[in-house]
């Protein structure tokens, strides 16, 4: 079956593609992702275009970019997301992967949203405990730096840091080790299905402030949550031979 991969360039959405690539039902053919049309960044992530770029020519997976103004209105991402999803069907793909694990009210509403273009969705970390999950990714040799914070949750010093066992050590008592309640997110440089691992360097760490959109849009992968603050660290892709 052909498949498209929601990619953020996180742990999440690397964990579940590594398990689709494993499946032999599957055929990954593209990588689909949103990137903020001011910034030339993911989505959420803050990591900038080329780092994603690279990311794709290193998973040899074709990349699909759905370009979004700084903080769209639902209307808006969804008709873009539409037509995304559109041109993907025509292309004969019929099934779409996502990286969620826990989410219910997302997961509802990713599924509903492929059933009116009769595209199939598929969660291959669903319901899985995230401790065990990311002690796996850790385990496979994934490589990933924690690129955003919610100030609710971690302060300004789990920025930049790799996860690794003391990270997981690290970690307040009511943050999810996969960072699901939107905690923290990441940027994968390396792993199983990388044919070569992304080279960067870190730059400054900055905050943002994000306000509830007036139309009440809930999709935390392109709005954040209402009245919130981050902290982003920038990664700087290096330029090789130079």
């Amino acid at each position: 079956m052909k498949a498209f991969m929601n990619w953020s360039g996180g742990k999440d959405s690397a964990l579940a593609l590594y398990h689709t690539l494993k499946n032999k039902n599957f055929s990954v053919e593209k990588l689909l992702t949103t990137v903020n049309n001011k910034y030339k960044r993911i989505s959420m992530h803050g990591v900038r275009e080329e780092l994603l770029q690279q990311q794709a020519a290193a998973l040899q997976i074709p990349l699909q970019k759905i370009i979004l103004d700084d903080q769209p209105s639902m209307n808006d991402y969804e008709m873009q997301m539409t037509e995304a999803l559109k041109q993907l069907k025509d292309e004969k793909f019929t099934h779409s992967i996502f990286g969620d694990i826990f989410l219910e009210d997302l997961k509802t509403y990713r599924e509903s949203q492929l059933a009116k273009l009769k595209l199939n969705a598929v969660f291959p970390l669903w319901k899985k405990d995230t401790t065990k999950l990311i002690r796996e990714f850790i385990d496979l040799g994934f490589k990933t730096v924690i690129v955003c914070v919610n100030e609710k949750y971690l302060d300004k010093s789990f920025c930049g840091r790799i996860i690794d066992e003391k990270f997981l050590e690290d970690l307040p008592l009511n943050v999810d080790a996969c960072g699901e309640n939107g905690e923290f997110h990441t940027f994968v440089f390396d792993g199983p299905i990388f044919k070569s691992p992304i080279e960067f360097t870190k730059g400054e760490i900055v905050y943002k402030e994000y306000k509830t959109p007036d139309d009440g849009n809930k999709e935390c992968f392109t709005t954040p949550l209402p009245v919130t603050g981050f902290y982003f660290i920038d990664l700087l892709p290096c330029n090789k031979g130079q």
